[in-house]
């Protein structure tokens, strides 16, 4: 049982970790190709959407290649840590939430911009106004973070190593579970993969609802 309770406590930490990161980052950014224009837009906006839709496994490769002894990373000692875990997935899920951001964020009537640039909103407030209006499709761009990390296996796999007590996590202990026959325990796993997937998104259909800390309360 406490076995089972560090490798759902990691999971959570590397996974929360990850998804924290990746929303500091995401979404300011997704909110700066939404209302930006600049050189080089397009070919930005090409680049998020090809990450979205990168292979986890090749992310893996990437940053494991990165935080070898060779790599330009060697020096941070993250490798088969829960860290080189982390940095994983919010690379994972940083293009997911940065493009369904921006995606959302462009969907926002722009009679609604004019209006309140016309009540002589900075950029700033202007800003904030626009995620509130936009909240939906930001937390779904979050969601949509968090699901493309919380079941990943093999980034996990290749900077983590599976070590026990270490770096195992869910997804991956399902894996070994499954290799050595124990389907039980993998059932079990997975079943308790599930059940915290549930949990979280529960949470974030919750904050559909305006929190009082949203912009703009």
């Amino acid at each position: 049982m406490a076995a089972l309770l560090d490798i759902i406590g990691l999971t959570l930490r590397v996974t929360g970790a990850a998804l924290a990161a990746a929303t500091l980052l995401g979404v300011p950014a997704g909110a700066l190709l939404a209302f930006s224009r600049f050189r080089g837009r397009r070919l930005l906006v090409a680049v998020v959407f090809t990450g979205m839709g990168l292979p986890p496994v090749v992310v893996g490769l990437a940053v494991y290649l990165a935080l070898s002894r060779s790599g330009p990373l060697c020096g941070l000692g993250w490798l088969f840590s829960p860290a080189a875990m982390t940095l994983a997935q919010t690379v994972i899920a940083l293009p997911l939430v940065i493009g369904l951001s921006m995606t959302g964020l462009e969907a926002v009537d722009p009679q609604l911009r004019l209006q309140i640039r016309a009540l002589g909103a900075d950029r700033r407030q202007e800003t904030l106004a626009l995620l509130r209006e936009a909240r939906p499709a930001v937390i779904a761009a979050v969601v949509a973070g968090f699901g493309g990390i919380i079941s990943e296996v093999g980034a996990a796999m290749l900077v983590g190593g599976n070590i026990e007590g270490q770096t195992r996590v869910l997804s991956t202990a399902i894996v070994l579970g499954t290799r050595m026959g124990d389907y039980p325990l993998a059932l079990t796993l997975g079943g308790i993969l599930l059940l915290l997937a549930f949990l979280v998104n529960v949470v974030f259909i919750q904050l559909q609802h305006r929190p009082p800390w949203w912009p703009g309360r």
